[in-house]
């Protein structure tokens, strides 16, 4: 079972303002508690307790929330970027402790998802790196897959809604492999232009579809949406 994660909360959160002048986004309350502790809370349940904050913008306030990670049941390190290094290009810092799959997460989103059926998902399908896929009504403000049976082979960016090859969108949980790492150039590097393609290109990116909850809490009407829907953890 996978025990590592990697939690990505550098953001600066600029279309929340003036809530992230002075909080980190991923610290923002959903129903009185902070949106990242609920992420910390889901891979508890799923005994992954090695977890790894990358932290850049008010990163301090992260560290000060959660400490070494024993009040919340986990063991937590941080990855401190010099200067903004990307979504993938923060791994190039740990790479040494990264020696087997982890996951791999945005920590200002809502998640609810069984990560053991995610994990036998990966595994089944001797994939390099596995996104979990959420399907919403209007993909047209996101990355939407374009599949062949359950591998991804590209992501269309904010397609049109009539235009769009699916409804699936990135839900920001991922799956990565040890050797994947390896492969991320040094410096800054993104996921989803340096990463994927390349995997998709090798038949080696998958994609997990889930039926949980999933709330993404980057705007304003986002949030106010996630604030009054949201039924926790299952």
């Amino acid at each position: 079972m996978i025990r590592q994660a990697v939690i990505l909360c550098g953001g600066a959160g600029t279309r929340l303002r003036p809530l992230t002048l002075n909080k980190q986004k991923a610290l923002l309350p959903i129903q009185g508690k902070p949106i990242l502790e609920y992420l910390v809370e889901l891979f508890r349940k799923y005994e992954v307790k090695e977890i790894y904050f990358a932290i850049g913008y008010l990163g301090e306030q992260v560290k000060e929330y959660f400490g070494d990670g024993s009040e919340f049941g986990i063991k937590a390190y941080y990855i401190e970027e010099p200067a903004p290094l990307g979504t993938a290009g923060c791994l190039g810092l740990i790479k040494e402790a990264l020696k087997e799959p982890f996951f791999m997460s945005n920590g200002d989103e809502l998640k609810d998802i069984n990560l053991k059926d995610m994990q036998m998902f990966h595994k089944e399908n001797d994939a390099a790196a596995t996104i979990a896929l959420v399907e919403v009504e209007d993909p047209s403000s996101y990355g939407v897959a374009r599949m062949e049976g359950d591998k991804i082979v590209e992501f269309v960016e904010k397609p049109k809604k009539e235009e769009a090859p699916s409804r699936l969108i990135n839900s920001g949980l991922y799956i990565i492999n040890p050797e994947v790492v390896s492969t991320i150039p040094d410096g800054f590097a993104m996921m989803e232009k340096d990463v994927f393609p390349r995997l998709a290109s090798e038949n080696k990116l998958y994609g997990f579809k889930f039926k949980g909850q999933w709330f993404d809490t980057g705007t304003f009407e986002r949030m106010e949406k996630a604030e009054k829907e949201w039924k926790g953890l299952s």
